[in-house]
């Protein structure tokens, strides 16, 4: 059953109502003195600090001796902040949208104490050493194709593409209808794009990829040059634009919205997006498609808004009482969910037409079949730095770059990078 949506105010209001009567005592000052959380958050069009802030002022009215202090990382990425901090010791209470790895978890406050942490959405696959550094609100879908159905009902294709091979068909059909086929850029979203070809399969081929790249025991080329070629076969049809480099996220997104493009890769979190704008392309989606033969199609799946405490932090209990509001209450998790399109047992929302679709979706998809994308998460982890050189490299692909320079390329940075 989808739950009547409420508006903003009165999904906030509630949450003050029913976070008031569980607030931890802790939270209120820890040694009798108001206390200044600071939480480094992602900040996305849909994810603004405005909606930060409200999404954060039931606890603060519940605790009135906590002020949460949203930091916004800017074009650096939360990610690639992090470190900085710590090496300065300018060190947030509570970071947003960092998963755990074994690189940072000594920085991290263990959770596992914590029942809402450990019985929390994928807590199990981001444990590391059988402890918990993060708790999250759901589920975020990665390996996704979001698609104009104008756009593939003026190029005559019928039902969307369930292999890669009739993903290529469709292109090429879709090309010669005079539209756009993929929507992408330059950023996160050259290499988010390429892991869509390449994970459902190489993950369904190789269950272990994760752990036996990060040993040695398999190649970039030998697992992923399918991939990369037909990425690159892509680019020289004209399929991917050399120009789509110089596009920005948010524009990227916009245009699909209006109908310039036909097929848009993009994580679930696009599904907020289109449930708020009016007049949008009728837009439909469907499983990043594998190759022929392949039956269980690996679907990249990531935590949604994983929230870690960081060690450093003075205030280490009232930000537990933070992580609990925001992973536990249910107007707070439905708000966070609702605004990004993400998932999560038992807590519904009033979804638009391509919500129930996603919603089909993950019914449809075992939990054996989700993997990490980019470098991965908790013990399924790639060496530190993969995320940025896969964009990298798909970005030279893009530019002009063969396959086999591509591919390279990557052999050789797994070389270096292997411990």
């Amino acid at each position: 059953m989808i739950n009547r949506r409420l508006p903003a105010v009165a999904v906030l209001s509630a949450a003050a109502l029913a976070f008031t009567g569980c607030a931890a005592s802790g939270a209120s000052g820890e040694s009798g003195d108001d206390i200044q959380l600071r939480m480094l958050v992602n900040v996305t069009p849909n994810l603004t600090e405005e909606w930060w802030n409200e999404l954060v002022k039931p606890f603060e009215e519940a605790n009135p001796g906590v002020d949460v202090v949203i930091q916004n990382p800017g074009a650096e990425g939360v990610a690639a902040a992090v470190p900085r901090l710590l090496a300065s010791g300018d060190v947030p209470d509570v970071v947003q949208s960092i998963p755990p790895s074994p690189e940072l978890a000594p920085e991290l406050v263990d959770l596992s104490g914590y029942e809402w942490a450990v019985e929390g959405p994928l807590a199990d696959q981001y444990s590391i050493d059988g402890k918990q550094y993060m708790a999250g609100i759901g589920v975020q879908l990665q390996s996704l194709m979001f698609y104009n159905k104008t756009a593939f009902e003026e190029a005559g294709i019928e039902s969307v593409p369930t292999t890669l091979d009739e993903l290529d068909d469709a292109l090429a059909k879709l090309k010669d209808a005079g539209w756009l086929p993929i929507q992408t850029g330059g950023d996160w979203m050259s290499s988010h794009a390429l892991q869509a070809v390449g994970l459902p399969t190489v993950i369904a081929e190789y269950p272990d990829w994760f752990a036996e790249m990060s040993s040695g025991e398999l190649t970039f080329s030998e697992t992923y040059g399918d991939a990369v070629e037909r990425y690159a076969d892509w680019v020289a049809a004209g399929y991917i634009p050399q120009d789509a480099l110089g596009v920005k996220y948010p524009d990227a997104e916009q245009n699909f919205l209006a109908g310039g493009a036909a097929i848009y890769p993009m994580g679930s979190w696009f599904a907020g997006t289109e449930a708020k704008t009016p007049d949008a392309a009728e837009i439909g989606v469907f499983r990043a498609p594998a190759a022929e033969g392949v039956d269980n199609p690996a679907m990249g799946a990531n935590i949604a808004s994983p929230y870690v405490i960081m060690k450093a932090s003075k205030h280490q209990d009232a930000a537990a009482d933070l992580l609990e509001y925001l992973t536990t209450d249910d107007a707070a998790v439905q708000n966070q969910l609702e605004v990004d399109g993400n998932f999560r047992d038992g807590y519904e929302y009033e979804m638009t037409e391509l919500g129930q679709e996603l919603l089909a979706i993950v019914a449809a998809t075992p939990a054996s079949d989700y993997t990490p994308t980019g470098e991965g998460y908790g013990e399924r982890k790639l060496p530190t730095g993969y995320s940025t050189e896969i964009n990298a490299q798909t970005q030279a692909l893009i530019g002009g770059a063969s396959a086999a320079e591509v591919l390279q390329a990557m052999d050789e940075w797994f070389t270096a990078n292997i411990r």
